[in-house]
């Protein structure tokens, strides 16, 4: 006889699995708007930026930033101005330990023990003593710092390329194998499952306000840079493409990206 919780447990799996397929497959089915460049000079430029959906990938680029200044903005610098830095910074804490088990697996699956021992430590130290995550004293006491992993890093290691740039609704500059490994990490994150527990109910109720405080989170401590990069670009959606692949590049290669702005799709 089959087990009820394990049932719908399978159920949300292949929903976030879905979901995960859809972010690659929608835009695959909307490359046709894309107009194919005509001289040599064109093509070049063309094959460089390898964005070959660059016009769908630019009107997905517009809502997105028509709905950060509309609503994302306006939220961030509201909860900036009523919540106390010292608050904040707990709430940014137990965001930042909430993705430690995720970091963990994808650091052990493209065999980065010493990584993935330090991220285990830091989880075990945080949880604890940090009373969830809310400080961080794995990093101001013990040296353990937060490390980075995400299954499009896995896959990159595994030498899967990382193909055609990609804007995705909500969640902003990625290609399409962050854009699965996007959706291979949510599968993976436990939290919704433990939540399960109460039912499908609390589990959608923890998935929005967990999906809101991290964006809350990462929007607000970027409120400077992101305004300072669109107000300093001819071109903001080419120096965000830009910008995207550099902090990106620089996390695949283990440098230090504390001084790029932070995007959606990463650890």
């Amino acid at each position: 006889m089959s087990c009820p919780i394990w049932s719908e447990i399978s159920m949300t799996v292949c929903r976030r699995l879905a979901f995960a397929i859809f972010l690659v497959i929608a835009p695959l089915c909307l490359s046709a708007c894309a107009d194919m460049p005509k001289s040599a000079a064109e093509q070049e430029e063309f094959k460089a930026a390898n964005d070959p959906l660059e016009p769908m990938n630019r009107t997905v680029f517009d809502v997105n930033d028509f709905l950060d200044r509309l609503l994302v903005r306006p939220l961030a610098e509201l909860y900036r101005a009523l919540i106390p830095p010292g608050i904040r910074d707990r709430v940014a804490g137990i965001v930042t330990n909430m993705k430690e088990p995720v970091i963990f697996a994808n650091d052990l699956m493209h065999g980065e023990l010493g990584k993935a021992g330090t991220t285990a430590e830091r989880f075990g130290i945080n949880t604890t003593i940090g009373i969830a995550g809310m400080w961080d004293f794995a990093g101001s006491e013990w040296g353990l710092y937060q490390q980075t992993g995400d299954f499009g890093q896995t896959l990159a290691s595994w030498g899967i390329k990382e193909g055609p740039y990609l804007v995705i609704p909500l969640f902003g500059p990625s290609n399409f194998r962050d854009a699965i490994g996007l959706g291979v990490d949510m599968v993976m994150s436990p939290w919704s499952y433990i939540v399960y527990a109460d039912g499908v109910t609390a589990q959608d109720t923890f998935n929005i306000a967990s999906f809101t405080a991290d964006g809350l989170v990462r929007r607000e401590q970027n409120i400077e840079g992101l305004d300072a990069l669109r107000e300093g670009s001819l071109d903001f959606y080419a120096q965000m493409r830009s910008v995207y692949r550099q902090y990106r590049a620089k996390q695949l290669n283990g440098a230090d990206t504390s001084a790029m702005p932070k995007f959606d799709d990463d650890n």
